[in-house]
């Protein structure tokens, strides 16, 4: 029997990357992929919403661009044609993700895979009829949609009249009227591009304000933005029951109904954990999560745990990085996670990003800080390419360490420029060092340096 140096159980982001570096460092490994390389993020998340917002934010430019100077006429939006040309940007980065396995010598198998326990040689899982073992097992199987207890939900996701993020980028057909239940990232970026392109749009949402635990004063400024365009919110307000062609919702206690073509749901995202035989390892959960160290240790020897199945941070980055310390740990490198320091972002029109702590998280933390905040028009590039943008820069600063601890921003380019500030977080530079840092001369990313000069 051929014995692996590491089984990686799901070949998303987290799984195949920790797979490829295994094998760099001389590791024998293996990928076990049910669906195809990439998981959530390549096929039905990070890549295939970016590949439609783009698509609608050409289309808005063409259309809102007199006040440049620039005038189209007849411009119109092939749905249809979107979702081809997605299907099509997915498909090459797959084949590249297998070509990167092939080319690693990682062995990759297309298959429904259980984990069986420990064996003679470690651990074993079975595909296909066929158990493997290794000396090492990482999981790596995801998140999957929370489907809350509503009555007539599931009968809804059943019918095909209620969508997830995986039906909803498959649909070649604009609804005319769409509900989004949950005003997070993934509800917020979808909501965003079917109203960029003509659909009426509601999101109803649970919270007091949309977008998660992001700054609030952001969130009022995308929201501005969006309802500007069309967007309708329905926040504090609880979902009771989806109907045959309409969502009944309460708001201020009182029941309302609200007809629409499609639902998409998106009230958040679980480990994806269940059935796959975590249990015949003794590994210690947390609810759907399975509990790791900064090393991405689980309780069990030679057991780790990457990306969405951990809970920690639900980021496609974040599993990139999780790989990399867990395979660091395997060899004996010394490395560990840093989840104060990954940077999110939402990439809607205007963007959102930020990394680090806010102000309240930093004093709740115990830190003595300032924060400094500037708008956006102080970067002469942003006020060149934005006409009446209301972005602005957060930038919290340790006192007493005197370093940079945290920043957030809303406004164009931020998804590029928050790279910017994670490094300076994450080597705690000091401002005085700060200010030495020379930035290139129109750009948007300016404002972290007119903002460095403000502290």
């Amino acid at each position: 029997m051929e014995i692996f140096d590491v089984l990686v159980v799901g070949g998303g982001p987290g799984g195949y990357l920790c797979a490829e570096r295994a094998a760099q460092k001389g590791l024998k490994a293996a990928v076990f992929e049910k669906k195809a390389l990439g998981g959530t993020c390549l096929n039905e998340g990070c890549i295939p919403t970016k590949t439609l917002l783009n698509s609608s934010k050409m289309y808005r430019h063409a259309k809102e661009s007199a006040a440049f100077g620039v005038t189209a006429e007849n411009v119109t939006f092939d749905h249809a044609k979107v979702i081809d040309r997605k299907n099509k940007v997915v498909k090459t980065l797959v084949a590249g993700v297998g070509a990167t396995m092939k080319a690693n010598k990682v062995t990759v198998v297309n298959a429904d895979t259980k984990i069986k326990g420990r064996s003679e040689n470690g651990f074993a899982v079975e595909a296909n009829g066929t158990v493997y073992e290794g000396r090492r097992l990482v999981i790596a199987t995801g998140s999957e949609t929370v489907v809350p207890p509503v009555p007539g939900l599931k009968e809804g996701l059943a019918s095909g009249f209620v969508l997830t993020n995986r039906e909803v980028l498959d649909e070649k057909t604009l609804p005319r009227e769409l509900v989004v239940i949950g005003g997070g990232v993934i509800g917020l970026e979808m909501a965003y591009y079917f109203a960029s392109v003509g659909t009426k749009v509601t999101v109803i949402e649970m919270m007091p304000k949309i977008a998660g635990a992001t700054d609030p004063e952001i969130c009022k400024v995308i929201q501005d933005s969006f309802e500007k365009k069309g967007m309708i919110f329905k926040l504090s307000c609880k979902v009771l029951e989806v109907k045959a062609n309409s969502v009944i919702y309460e708001e201020n206690g009182e029941k309302k109904e609200i007809a629409c073509d499609k639902v998409l749901l998106s009230a958040g995202r679980k480990p994806s954990t269940a059935g796959i035989g975590i249990e015949t390892l003794g590994v210690e959960m947390d609810r759907a999560a399975v509990k790791t160290d900064r090393h991405l240790c689980t309780n069990v020897s030679g057991v780790y745990a990457i990306g969405d199945c951990n809970g920690k941070l639900m980021l496609a980055h974040t599993a990139y990085r999780e790989a990399e310390v867990a395979v660091n740990h395997m060899v004996g490198i010394k490395d560990e996670m840093r989840y104060d320091v990954i940077p999110s972002v939402i990439y809607t029109d205007p963007e959102v990003a930020s990394v680090g702590y806010s102000k309240e998280g930093a004093e709740a933390a115990g830190m003595n800080v300032k924060e400094v905040k500037l708008p956006m028009s102080y970067a002469g590039r942003y006020l060149a390419e934005t006409e009446g943008g209301k972005g602005f820069i957060k930038l919290v600063v340790d006192t007493d360490k005197k370093r940079l601890v945290g920043c957030h921003m809303v406004g164009s380019y931020a998804s590029e420029i928050i790279m910017t500030a994670t490094m300076m977080v994450d080597t705690e530079l000091t401002p005085s060092r700060l200010e030495k840092l020379v930035f290139p001369h129109p750009t948007v990313s300016e404002i972290i340096r007119e903002a460095i000069f403000h502290i």
